[in-house]
């Protein structure tokens, strides 16, 4: 019988371990956008350069695109036009006396690679985030998944996630957002 179970344990080690190592990173697998965990890529170093004055206009034959061919490219939604541009309510904070440092256009991080929450505009500083989305529906949705530390105005959703800004300030840039309207 013990002869019996050292085979079997035995046969049980060697079938894990085949079976790990199948579950290794495959150079050919895209899912991952082509990069290792390290950063670098998975696509072979090649030594041919592009000439400057020509940028590439489309991928080398060989070559695996990131994307399906069948799947086509996002594309942001557009804002409704009664709804005001993030820009121009970052402006309205600042024409109030409110504090907007570094302020930074993240538009592109409202698609899939981004936060991924199909908003038309999002306009980032250090003490809120104005996110401009293409209806009211979809504003409600969002300020409901992100509760108290969000404030919606027509179109317009303010966020505080992650930012330091007190109650009683958040309440100024809501009432601020609430005139534009």
């Amino acid at each position: 019988m013990t002869k019996r179970l050292r085979i079997l344990s035995t046969t049980a080690t060697v079938l894990i371990a085949l079976a790990l190592a199948g579950c290794g990173d495959d150079p050919a697998d895209e899912r991952d956008g082509g990069a290792w965990a390290d950063g670098r890529s998975k696509a072979p170093a090649t030594t041919e350069a592009a000439p400057a004055e020509e940028p590439a206009k489309a991928a080398k034959p060989g070559a695996t695109p990131l994307e399906s061919p069948s799947t086509p490219p996002f594309v942001l939604p557009t804002k409704k036009t009664s709804a005001p541009a993030a820009r121009k309510v970052v402006d309205a904070f600042k024409a109030a006396g409110l504090k907007v440092p570094d302020p930074r256009d993240r538009s592109k991080d409202c698609g899939p690679n981004g936060t991924g929450v199909g908003c038309a505009q999002l306009l980032v500083t250090d003490a809120v985030s104005v996110y401009v989305f293409p209806d009211e529906a979809t504003a409600t949705n969002q300020t409901d998944m992100w509760g108290v530390k969000a404030y919606r105005a027509g179109a317009v959703v303010l966020n505080y996630l992650g930012t330091r800004t007190s109650a009683a300030e958040q309440k100024r840039y809501n009432d601020v957002l609430a005139k534009l309207g």
